[in-house]
């Protein structure tokens, strides 16, 4: 039986749909070492490791009933008769010498096209040509399918604890499959995926079993409880709605094309900061992305918000049992990030109190999931119009979502993962979206924006990995930053901040 779109996820199909400027797929690019042989996994072995797994993944052979929303009823789920696991992995190569700048110039190319509504709606391409014989993976999926904080996308589907991963079909491949469920079922792999995935907390990838409700059916059985969020929704759409964002440059319609970078900051840098000065981890990254929104706003000439940037922060509202599912089980709680002060150490206090207000008001979480709720009962053919205000650049200026990861090597076919390049969408009039993902040891800082309207992107991304120095300066009065080391010559702007932002003295 096909299974119809949640609203939530739908909001994402209605964003796209009125406003050509909205791309609403999440992705990541995926930097791994050679496999154990020292080569790069042809196409052909990354399709057949993916087509081993897939059949466990039903949505993901599956497209949408009708490629619009509106009417009377929500799209639905359907297999794709012309399913064709070729036409959703490409294979690129960089042009010489493959470094941060050419990835990070392909990789906004890639994110700057939307996905074929009329497909299964998620795209894999691998990229060979990296310098050091590395390479990447770099996956594209709709948000309509599934969400950035509970769940990722079918790329980390490919992903191991160990270097030899579970035991594979002895019988080799001569081609990848071109019908959905041809590959037949592979209960074992899936059990050794599950289990290996569940040991890692906080990073569970979309998996089978899809568990999807109506919206308001809670309510109806529970009317005390749906008037209560119904009040909830109406103190935050007061506080929130009513005391609009501010209006910055940031915030202008937008065009089609991305431009798409990664600062990359060793986590201990972060917990020795959270440690020193109090607050989380989640703060020092709040407050890092605030230092390069406030430069790239200065450098403007721009006049900083005196009660700062609003930022929407995506939260995870899954129940322990739907830890493995797809489709959207998120809300979101707005923070005003202090930009005004010209100390970072002042600004990640300010962060941090203000962070910590949000988080011990009851009402803030029930009321964005109850605004989410109480738009479910609009019917699709006026829900349009409730999803852009949603996501109206009056309620906030930016997204930052941040999703802990492993703090272990993960492996696909032998190859060690390094780095995971984290995207988040940009909707209509959102010039700047900023994505962070923890992972063995490091965090991932994934920027993108607006090609056009944030040429100097630069700007931003300098600015966040020197906030880092600045604050561990703080942390510690007696450390000094080492000057960059020659082998930093010649290299890309963006390595040159991960090495700068790694040096901690």
């Amino acid at each position: 039986m096909s299974e119809h779109l949640t609203p939530l996820d739908a909001t994402f199909l209605e964003l796209e749909e009125a406003d050509d400027s909205a791309h609403m797929h999440i992705g990541a690019i995926m930097v791994f070492d050679p496999t154990p042989d020292g080569r790069i996994p042809t196409r052909l072995e990354i399709g057949a490791h993916l087509a081993h797994r897939l059949g466990q993944l039903p949505r993901y052979g599956q497209r949408l009933s009708v490629p619009h929303t509106g009417g009377l009823t929500w799209p639905a789920w359907e297999e794709d008769p012309e399913f064709d696991l070729k036409r959703h992995l490409a294979h690129a190569a960089l042009p010489a010498p493959g470094g941060q700048r050419e990835l990070a110039e392909w990789s906004s190319e890639f994110f700057s096209q939307r996905l074929d509504r009329h497909r299964p709606l998620w795209e894999m391409a691998l990229v060979e040509g990296l310098e050091g014989g590395r390479w990447a993976l770099a996956t594209k999926t709709h948000h309509c399918m599934v969400d950035g904080v509970g769940s990722v996308d079918v790329g980390h589907l490919l992903l191991d604890l160990d270097p030899e991963g579970p035991p594979e079909d002895p019988e080799a491949r001569t081609e990848l499959p071109t019908a959905h469920g041809s590959t037949g079922p592979q209960a074992g792999p899936l059990a050794l995926v599950a289990r290996a995935w569940k040991e890692l907390e906080g990073f569970a990838p979309a998996a089978a079993g899809v568990k999807m409700a109506h919206m308001g059916a809670h309510g109806a059985l529970h009317p005390r409880e749906a008037l209560s969020n119904t009040r909830a929704a109406v103190e935050m759409i007061i506080r929130d709605e009513l005391r609009a964002a501010p209006h910055t440059s940031l915030n202008e319609p937008i065009g089609t094309r991305r431009r798409f970078d990664v600062v990359q900051v060793p986590l201990d840098d972060m917990k020795t900061i959270k440690n020193a000065l109090g607050g989380t981890i989640n703060d020092v990254a709040l407050t890092v992305s605030a230092s390069g929104l406030r430069a790239l706003l200065a450098s403007r000439g721009e006049a900083l918000p005196e009660e700062g940037i609003r930022v929407m922060v995506p939260m995870n509202v899954r129940l322990a049992g739907e830890k493995l599912a797809l489709g959207n089980k998120v809300s979101s709680l707005f923070i005003d990030l202090p930009l005004a002060h010209p100390s970072v150490v002042d600004r990640y206090h300010e962060t941090v109190a203000r962070s910590q207000a949000t988080k011990s008001d009851p009402t803030r979480a029930a009321g964005a999931t109850a605004v989410i709720e109480v738009a479910g009962l609009a019917p699709p053919m006026i829900h349009s119009a409730v999803a852009q205000s949603l996501y109206a650049n009056r309620l906030f200026n930016v997204t930052v979502t941040n999703v802990p990861g492993p703090q272990q090597t993960l492996y696909a076919l032998g190859a060690p993962l390094r780095e995971i390049h984290p995207l988040v969408p940009l909707a209509a009039a959102h010039a700047v979206g900023v994505a962070i993902v923890s992972y063995d040891g490091n965090a991932f800082f994934g920027v993108v924006a607006d090609r056009d309207i944030v040429a100097d992107l630069d700007v931003m991304l300098d600015a966040m990995s020197s906030s880092v120095q600045e604050l561990l300066a703080a942390a510690h009065p007696t450390h000094a930053t080492r000057p960059h080391k020659s082998s930093d010559e010649g290299r890309s702007p963006r390595t040159r901040r991960a090495s700068a932002a790694r040096r901690t003295g």
